[in-house]
């Protein structure tokens, strides 16, 4: 994701993803298309993941916290 490019919310992104999934899976598009979907797929998928990791050390630092107090 270039620096330039804004993070969308981890609920957009996830949309969005189903939305390629969706394209991929009825087909009918050219192959330069599909390359496309599939790459558009794949940033998503990382961004989704980034935001489940980031979502995660939260929990995980606020137990932490919790165990110490």
């Amino acid at each position: 994701m270039a620096s330039d490019e804004i993070k969308p919310s981890y609920e957009a992104a996830r949309e969005e993803l189903i939305e390629v999934v969706r394209a991929l899976e009825t087909g009918g598009t050219t192959l330069e298309e599909s390359l496309a979907l599939w790459e558009r797929g794949e940033k998503l998928a990382t961004i989704c993941q980034e935001w489940l990791d980031g979502a995660r050390q939260r929990l995980d630092a606020a137990m932490a916290t919790d165990d110490e107090g």
